[in-house]
This record gives structure tokens, sequence and C-alpha cells, in this order.
């Protein structure tokens, strides 16, 4: 089954996540895919820079873990490329933990008896996704401060990927 769009997920809501260790049977959401992000510090982690600029939203939204993956390689590529590997560092400060659940939608003939039997049924683990505040930092870039510009386009790309209205801040 294909994903379906983000807009989806915009509202932000508490998700019914809890999966426990100790004891599995009680937990309510059963096999908890893995996230697509997997690196979370790009760049230079020990260079001396004298900026810092934040990506963050300016609503509270739910962003996927594959959106925050894209995201990320949009930056870091863009990145690499004006800035080389060692003038910045790139920090993913949020983490997917909310679970994704979704219900099978049927096509065809029968779909209207199929689909009317899970009313509250919670729907199958598809993928998971970090909920995110207002003003709550998604992004963090160090730099330093001749190469502004190239950092402020590199979050405007990062957040076009994540589809939220976004800020960036600049800090010294």
């Amino acid at each position: 089954m294909p994903l379906r769009p983000g807009r989806i997920l915009k509202q932000y809501k508490r998700p019914w996540t809890r999966v426990s260790k100790s004891k599995p049977r009680k937990s309510y959401v059963v096999g908890v895919p893995q996230p697509h992000i997997h690196t979370f510090e790009m760049g230079d982690k020990n260079g001396v820079f004298d900026s810092c600029a934040y990506l963050t939203p300016k609503a509270d939204v739910s962003i996927r873990d594959n959106a925050l993956e894209s995201a990320r390689i949009v930056a870091q590529n863009f990145l690499e490329k004006k800035l080389g590997p060692t003038g910045y560092f790139l920090k993913v400060l949020v983490y997917p933990h909310g679970v994704i659940r979704e219900h099978s939608i049927a096509q065809g003939a029968g779909a209207d008896r199929f689909s009317q039997g899970m009313r509250h049924n919670f729907g199958r683990p598809v993928g998971i996704m970090a909920n995110v505040s207002k003003g709550q930092h998604v992004f963090m870039l160090k730099f330093n401060k001749a190469s502004l510009p190239t950092v402020k386009d590199a979050l405007k790309r990062a957040g076009s990927k994540i589809r939220m209205g976004q800020g960036i801040e600049i800090a010294s």
C-alpha cells in the first residue's frame, strides 16, 4: 500500500503508542516500524563555529519520519556542495516516536461491507511520526557568519520538504 499524503497527518494529537517491553501483551501497538531516519548529526561535529541557526514550525505539526529524512538529505547535500564537508554542523533535534496507524481502504465490489466493520479499530501501524510544538526546534545548524545566505537557503529547502509554515532563527 503506498503512502497517503502528508496532509492527512497535519493534526497534532497525542497518539496511543504504548509499546511495553516487560509485558508485550499489554501493548497498544504491535509491530512498530523502524524509523527511516538513522543519521541525526552531519558535518564537522568537533568544528568551532561562531553562529547557529534553527528551523522551527509556526504551528503544532506532526512530521513523518520519511519527511524528516528527505529534509535532512536535501539540506546536507546542499551544504556539502556549497560549504564542503567541514564547513557546517547539522543536527536533527526531534525523534519520531508516534505510531501512524491506517485502515486498509477497500476498492471494488463489496468494499462498503468491508470498510463498515472497522468503526473503532486502531488500524495497522504503517509508519512513525514526530509531534512538534510551535516554536520547537527541528534542525540545528552551526556555521560561520560568512556563509549565512547559504545556511538560510539550506534551511528553507529542508522546510519545504516538511511542508510546514517554518521560521528560521539565527543565534550568534
